[in-house]
């Protein structure tokens, strides 16, 4: 990672590739994944990837 602000999904276990999560501009969210090895980021709206997680949540709360 480019620096210390990502954050590791609290579902990666050790080993695994893991969706990492960090803060971008004007309060845009950046997503990469760890075994991607040329670190390429998607920048998405804050109300975009928090319908992402409501999707993907079992509970789709």
């Amino acid at each position: 990672m480019p620096d210390g602000t990502w954050q590791k999904s609290s579902r990666c276990q050790e080993g695994d590739a893991c969706l990492h999560v960090a803060p971008g501009p004007s309060g845009a969210v950046r997503l990469t994944e760890s075994a991607d090895p040329t670190g390429a980021t998607l920048t998405t709206h804050p109300s975009a990837f928090a319908a992402l997680l409501r999707t993907l949540s079992p509970s789709g709360a």
